[in-house]
């Protein structure tokens, strides 16, 4: 019993870091120092409602299909068949590109830290990803390696706010009483959160560590509590250490915000450290992203039976694009035009599929994070037309 319960809080811890650090990407980072630098204290007001709209979003996700035993595609199919398979394709397409972003990271990274050449780092960063998904253990070998990379960001973030001189006073006036309300910054974060095939990252690996139905509603709240305090608290101290460098009087770095409170305050260790950070943020976003998209697909038999294949598969492309092209700048924002419908598309699923007894039984969803979820659904769609619309006057 005591094996089991260790197993099940392995499964747990792993598939909350999988789902936080899925979020936690080079474009997460970089948001936030550069939130931070134009908004100043009162970004902290974008990052507490940003975290609470990703909760509910995160919560309906999770809790249906946990309860559901079936991926985000196979619900979409029962609910109308073949558009869990235009789901799937969408995901794992648009992923892929997000996916050399991802490898462009850690290669930055990775080049902070031993000064190689990026497309040397670029090819290292594919070849640990292919390690990891090789492994015949590949669901125990991929929650470790999220849950290391992820603590190791935020302690390494942790150091730095300390070292910072934090202005917690200016942070907590500007979080509850801000000076503007950053619209745009709120909407941003909640899409870069739980927007494309993040929110079904931690739910689809429950899937596959047989934590599903009704009996284990618990872990899957635990897993989703969990993974949202972690990508959460790196939000916030990247926050309050650009923001302490900020009220200092120093100025970020436009072409790379992020780095700057890692110089600033440790000077030319700052530069390793924020490689390492980079690096790890990055890497853990290929390993999220890699093992969701190739889930979405997961119903076509042959790549069911072949999925570690596919995944590093998926990764080497990602890589061999990287070093050929380099981050598809252009690419990158038409697919976040379509993350940005695929939050709202989802939680609409989501609630058509809490009321057929085929997929949840006799699961009754909660009513409060049904009507929190529509707010959430109201709102992102919104942002999701706007997003499109400033794309095509671009």
């Amino acid at each position: 019993m005591s094996e089991k319960k260790s197993n099940n809080l392995s499964v747990l811890i792993g598939s909350a870091f999988i789902l936080a650090t899925s979020s936690v990407g080079p474009a997460f980072l970089t948001q936030t120092a550069q939130f931070t630098g134009q908004y100043r204290e009162s970004f902290g007001f974008a990052i507490l409602i940003a975290i609470v709209f990703s909760w509910i979003a995160q919560l309906n996700f999770s809790r249906i299909i946990g309860v559901s035993n079936l991926r985000g595609q196979e619900i979409a199919n029962i609910i109308k068949p073949g558009l869990g398979t235009v789901l799937g394709i969408v995901i794992a397409s648009g992923g892929l590109f997000f996916n050399i972003g991802n490898i462009a990271g850690v290669s930055l990274g990775l080049t902070a830290i031993t000064g190689l050449d990026i497309r040397i780092t670029a090819a290292i960063a594919g070849i640990i990803g292919v390690i990891i998904f090789s492994s015949k253990h590949i669901g125990k070998v991929m929650d470790m390696s999220a849950t290391i990379m992820g603590s190791i960001i935020i302690i390494l973030l942790v150091a730095i706010t300390v070292k910072a001189n934090p202005p917690f006073a200016l942070a907590f006036k500007g979080t509850i009483a801000p000076k503007s309300v950053p619209v745009f910054a709120i909407l941003t974060l909640i899409g870069g959160t739980v927007g494309g095939f993040i929110p079904f990252s931690g739910a689809h690996r429950l899937i596959d560590a047989n934590v599903t139905g009704k009996e284990n509603l618990p872990e899957i709240n635990k897993s989703v509590n969990l993974g949202m305090i972690a990508s959460g608290c790196v939000r916030v101290l990247m926050f309050i250490a650009t923001l302490a460098v900020i009220n200092e009087g120093f100025s970020l770095d436009p072409k790379n915000p992020a780095a700057s409170p890692f110089e600033i305050v440790f000077g030319n260790t700052g530069l390793l450290i924020f490689g390492i950070v980079f690096a790890c943020a990055s890497l853990t976003s290929v390993i999220g992203n890699s093992f969701t998209s190739i889930s979405f697909i997961k119903n076509f038999k042959v790549i069911n039976e072949n999925e570690n294949k596919f995944i590093v598969g998926y990764i080497l492309i990602s890589t061999i694009a990287c070093i050929l092209v380099g981050q598809p700048a252009l690419l990158l924002v038409l697919v976040g035009t379509v993350n940005a419908f695929i939050l709202p598309f989802g939680l609409i699923l989501m609630f058509i599929a809490a009321k057929k007894p085929e997929i949840v039984g006799d699961y009754v969803h909660s009513k409060i994070l049904t009507i929190l979820g529509i707010i959430v659904t109201i709102i992102t769609s919104i942002f999701a037309v706007i997003t499109l619309f400033n794309n095509l006057i671009k």
